[in-house]
């Protein structure tokens, strides 16, 4: 059989639970992250089912959109499936991918976007059970849109303000480009 993947390693044959990135068209308007547990045959339509997990300024997402996307493709490339990229619109990201996505959003969400390069070294510093563990921690207590404190708190100290030595650094993209 083969299966049909969207976004980021998403096929609905497999699971439904998704993450859902909105980045729309307008630059003023803020990027929405999704969690769903449905997939629509045909147009995706967000719904009451859906849960809203954040908000971000199209300026954060910017400054970190494309450390995740190398990161993600780097893992799909070596599981041999197709690499995906964020696009304006909607991009599905397989539930994994998307609950150590979110760890780094809630990180970076009241930080200055300064501190997003330290964020995203120390995100790539941890192995994706870790950034599991950290999502399932954070959305327990702390995971709806509002809540800012907490866990998330503690994802924004953990990634923003954490010194890290870049020398160093081990990632699965720089091992498997020959880095």
């Amino acid at each position: 059989m083969n299966n049909i993947y969207y976004g980021f390693g998403y096929d609905p044959t497999e699971s439904e639970n998704h993450f859902y990135v909105i980045v729309p068209k307008e630059a003023a308007t803020e990027v929405e992250i999704y969690e769903r547990f449905h997939w629509d045959i045909g147009e995706q339509k967000i719904t009451g089912k859906d849960i809203l997990k954040l908000r971000m300024s199209r300026y954060k997402w910017s400054k970190l959109s494309n450390d995740v996307a190398a990161e993600f493709n780097a893992r799909l490339k070596a599981d041999k499936r197709p690499t995906g990229r964020f696009l304006a619109g909607e991009t599905p990201v397989e539930k994994l991918f998307g609950k150590e996505l979110m760890v780094l959003l809630w990180g970076v969400e009241n930080n200055d976007p300064a501190g997003i390069p330290t964020a995203i070294r120390n995100w790539k510093g941890l192995q994706p059970e870790e950034r599991w563990w950290l999502y399932t921690m954070t959305n327990a207590s702390t995971g709806k849109i509002n809540d800012k404190r907490g866990w998330r708190m503690a994802l924004r100290y953990a990634l923003c303000e954490n010194p890290v030595d870049e020398s160093n650094q081990i990632s699965l993209f720089t091992d498997l480009m020959g880095g």
